[in-house]
């Protein structure tokens, strides 16, 4: 089932300029930009309520993939489709893979940390912001693990990178948002990256999404974790003057509807054939 609002599952609508709102769940008044066509409007507390929850899920969770923790994360009741929720989520299961992986924290205190951090991120900062959440949250879960502050040195470097790469990734694969899609992203993002920084290897598994169907916005195969997206398939040789042009043409002739082909070589030549 397709829904937006909490309240009356009416779609969304984003203001250009903040107005005062009064959330229809605990009627606190506050200034936002976000509510639905019919006027509801959930504050951010209200909708990440539950939470907590996922501290007990991840003390309790043996996986090093954090692809494999968010997912159980989204299949609790406190996460909707989209929402801010997922700039905790992101956060927290990746500080429990890396925990599980021999990361070195502790790690009910980073999770509580986490928490207080990625909830002072407010929803539809991807389109207001021009900085997702999701990968906010990345940068969230490397500033914790290495103890950044703002007078650090490696680890303030190491923190703002690591959000950059998450962003420039959400970024790439442009809207509208997704908060599933933008958080497989910054986690794959942040798996490369504390392994090669930290030398902490978490585990990495092709994500596929199940919750088209409740996305109004889904852009379908043009998802990379659409279940209908097509894989790129490349074919290598030294210096793909023959043989890898050929399988590629032949892949497109003969699975297009399948597979993308592309081929590559591994040498430069000096002039082409």
């Amino acid at each position: 089932m397709k829904e937006e609002c909490l309240i009356c599952k009416a779609p969304l609508e984003y203001l250009n300029e903040d107005v005062l709102m009064e959330c229809s769940i605990c009627h606190k008044q506050e200034m936002s930009k976000t509510r639905c066509v019919k006027g509801h409007y959930v504050c951010n507390e209200c909708h990440t309520k539950g939470i907590d929850a996922v501290i007990g899920l991840c003390l309790k969770e043996e996986s090093c993939n954090p692809i494999e923790i968010v997912r159980k994360m989204m299949d609790m009741p406190f996460c909707h489709m989209h929402g801010p929720e997922h700039h905790i989520m992101v956060g927290a299961a990746l500080l429990t893979a890396y925990h599980n992986a021999g990361g070195e924290i502790d790690l009910p205190k980073a999770l509580s940390e986490m928490i207080s951090r990625g909830s002072k991120v407010p929803g539809g900062a991807c389109g207001f912001w021009g900085a997702c959440g999701a990968g906010i949250s990345a940068g969230q879960f490397l500033a914790i693990v290495t103890e950044s502050t703002p007078l650090a040195v490696e680890p303030w470097g190491l923190s703002n990178r690591m959000t950059a790469k998450a962003l420039e990734s959400i970024g790439k694969n442009g809207g509208p948002r997704c908060c599933k899609r933008d958080s497989y992203l910054a986690i794959i993002e942040a798996i490369k990256f504390t392994n090669e920084k930290l030398g902490i290897k978490m585990e990495l598994n092709q994500a596929t999404c199940s919750r088209s169907h409740m996305n109004n916005q889904c852009i379908e195969e043009a998802c990379l974790f659409h279940k209908k997206a097509k894989k790129k398939v490349a074919f290598i040789c030294v210096h793909n003057s023959c043989r890898s042009q050929i399988a590629e043409a032949l892949g497109k002739h003969l699975a297009s509807d399948v597979f993308e082909s592309y081929s590559a070589g591994t040498e430069t030549k000096p002039k082409i054939n």
